[in-house]
């Protein structure tokens, strides 16, 4: 069986990653092709089938983006380890990375696969970062970004990330763990579970919950602190909380292992990023709240409104406003409540699970590897 390497992240715990969650999801529902994962020395394999090469130190460098040193033993690995049939990289685009990928696949003429894990910063030539054979954009959104700036058609190909099916929660499990988190019964919960540097989603969520002014409703900000900028980020956003008189009802929850019993837990997901940069184009969390039947507002004109097609999500202009009308429009219909909650599962279900993403990967790499 032929054998691919993903050329990633760490494909190891914790699981908190959306590219290396998407690159241990697609190589483990892999039929025809046998995958060789990039991993930590001395961890086991996440997946039942293919194998890890300890391409990364034991011990993580913290944060969720590679060292330096070990972004050399990746290039390493490319340049002098063992011949595979066909490469796999799984990156955001970025000058540095792009060029150690044209490089080292010139000198081992490798087939190769970029998955473009989210769009490139505004301003950058995005011709300068194309190097695969083929290049896969998550989004219509970005495969137009990509062609309108230059990239052959010919080289794009659109696939969309993927997220195992988790279980729809009933209203008995949903009572339960609200009872477990020490969440109100009756409360109508909001939840906003993005990044706090980055997008914008952060503040637009806290203007939205101050201005829909429902003393009874709570708002959890599951954050994670991705990067330096968060602390200061969250003192910012705490100022504001407080300039606004919701500091009672918000409740700061920082990263959570528990993520998925607060979405199920919560009545609205909140992604109303304006900017789709250093986050995936459909955002996983968003893919995993749709499993769980919950509605998801996002923001128009980004990759993320297009999961508003055919009613799997809700698309809103990016402002506070425009957040709590589109809530206080949806709070008082419990029918249209539950109407989106089954087209964003049933979405989900058959276009993002990944032995349908899995299998699109596997026509390409027919395509390129023959």
């Amino acid at each position: 069986m032929a054998e691919v390497l993903f050329v990633s992240k760490p494909v190891a715990p914790p699981w908190n990653d959306s590219s290396k969650n998407l690159v241990r999801d697609i190589a483990g529902h892999l039929r025809h092709y046998s995958p060789v994962l990039m991993g930590r020395a001395g961890q086991t394999n996440p997946i039942d089938r293919g194998r890890v090469e300890p391409v990364y130190r034991a011990q993580s460098s913290g944060g969720f983006a590679p060292s330096a040193s070990e972004n050399l033993g990746v290039l390493r690995r490319l340049l002098l380890g063992r011949p595979v049939d066909l490469w796999h990289f799984f990156f955001a685009p970025n000058p540095r990375s792009s060029a150690a990928g044209r490089l080292a696949t010139a000198v081992r003429r490798i087939p190769s696969v970029h998955t473009v894990c989210s769009v490139p910063a505004n301003g950058v030539d995005v011709r300068k970062l194309v190097f695969a054979d083929a290049t896969v954009a998550l989004s219509r959104s970005a495969y137009e970004q990509f062609r309108q700036e230059g990239v052959s058609e010919s080289a794009l190909r659109v696939i969309p990330p993927s997220v195992p099916l988790l279980a729809e929660p009933t209203s008995l499990e949903r009572a339960q763990l609200r009872k477990k988190h020490a969440l109100p019964e009756a409360a109508t919960i909001w939840i906003y579970p993005g990044d706090l540097e980055f997008g914008g989603g952060a503040e637009i969520a806290l203007e939205g919950f101050a201005a829909w002014n429902q003393p009874d409703s709570m708002l959890l900000m599951a954050c994670r602190r991705k990067t330096r900028q968060a602390d200061e980020a969250l003192c910012r956003l705490q100022a504001r909380t407080n300039q606004w008189g919701i500091d009672p009802q918000v409740v700061w929850l920082g990263e959570t292992p528990r993520i998925h019993e607060l979405l199920a837990a919560s009545d609205f997901v909140v992604m109303v990023n304006p900017a789709a940069y250093a986050k995936m184009d459909y955002p996983l969390v968003a893919l995993e709240s749709m499993c769980l039947a919950r509605p998801v507002l996002v923001a128009k004109g980004t990759p993320s409104a297009e999961l508003a097609d055919g009613g799997g999500a809700i698309a809103v202009e990016t402002s506070g406003e425009a957040l709590a009308e589109a809530i206080e429009r949806l709070s008082g219909d419990r029918a249209a409540i539950d109407a989106v909650g089954r087209k964003a599962r049933a979405l989900v279900a058959s276009k993002f699970s990944p032995q349908v993403v899995a299998a699109s990967y596997e026509v390409l790499y027919e395509e390129l590897h023959g």
